[in-house]
């Protein structure tokens, strides 16, 4: 585990504890004023049957820490599915995610999939975020990726644009989702110069990024629900899922659909049609 890793393992730590209290996990109340929301380090230490000084070195990044240490503190902690596994990753516990930083091209097998793909919008998703392909639906949808430059075209990134805000009308929701989603890539990319600069530059320039990254929540890319203003298609509340390529799990393909006979699948149609025409992105989406 490197020394950052570790840092913002204990502040992960520190942050989760800051939000349990001891009757949610089944401490009685001595009735004495408490300094600090949350649990106290010395009970997070007790039920994890672990020392007091042991447990504060490790939120204070000076200590490495065993599996069995670790699924203690996560039981204790109450972590979720996600939460679990971020943790694991910054103690350098493999799940078996790549940790390279070489630039990532799109995977051959998912290019012919988003290029059959006539009527769903889809996007290719690699390490950090980053959009790697994009069929012609999805450009109509959410904006011409082609007129980003590659450096730029980080999903992350576009969601916290002004644009982005006009076109998502949960953008708020987006982008909680969003920012939880990116503090897992840290895990992921653990020491990638180009992800501490986005975060850095996102953190100066968004009040909302610098306060909910602060809050260290952490999501994986799994399903959820978009809704979108749509300048051409109008309302359309779309059913987003994730597909793991086996290949590379580093790329996750990224679809959007809805059931047949609602009114978002009769404004994809009309979308795929105005598309089909030869516009590239809907009008204010191009950035």
């Amino acid at each position: 585990m490197t020394r950052s890793a570790a840092i913002e393992l204990g502040q992960f730590l520190k942050a989760r504890r800051a939000e349990l209290t001891h009757r949610s996990v089944g401490l009685p109340h001595s009735g004495a004023p408490r300094r600090v929301p949350g649990l106290r380090r010395e009970e997070v230490a007790m039920l994890a049957a672990i020392s007091t000084d042991y447990y504060t070195r490790l939120e204070q990044g000076r200590m490495q820490v065993s599996e069995p240490v670790l699924s203690a503190i996560a039981r204790v902690l109450r972590l979720n599915e996600d939460q679990r596994a971020y943790v694991f990753e910054l103690a350098g516990r493999e799940t078996g995610r790549s940790r390279r930083h070489e630039v990532q091209t799109v995977n051959p097998q998912l290019q012919r999939l988003l290029d059959d793909l006539g009527s769903i919008p889809a996007m290719v998703l690699g390490r950090q975020m980053d959009v790697l392909a994009w069929n012609p639906l999805a450009a109509a949808l959410v904006g011409d990726f082609g007129q980003i430059p590659p450096e730029d075209r980080n999903y992350a990134k576009m969601v916290f644009s002004d644009r982005m805000k006009d076109l998502y009308a949960d953008w708020e929701d987006t982008a909680l989702i969003t920012v939880a989603q990116l503090r897992m890539e840290v895990a992921h990319s653990a020491g990638s110069p180009r992800l501490t600069a986005l975060v850095n530059e996102l953190s100066e320039r968004d009040p909302d990024f610098r306060r909910w990254w602060a809050a260290r929540h952490v999501a994986a890319r799994t399903v959820g629900t978009k809704t979108l203003n749509h300048p051409v298609a109008g309302t359309l509340v779309l059913e987003w899922d994730t597909l793991t390529a086996s290949t590379d799990p580093d790329q996750q393909l990224v679809i959007w659909t809805a059931k047949p006979g609602t009114p978002t699948h009769d404004g994809l149609r009309i979308l795929a049609s105005w598309a089909a025409g030869g516009h590239q992105a809907a009008p204010g989406t191009a950035s």
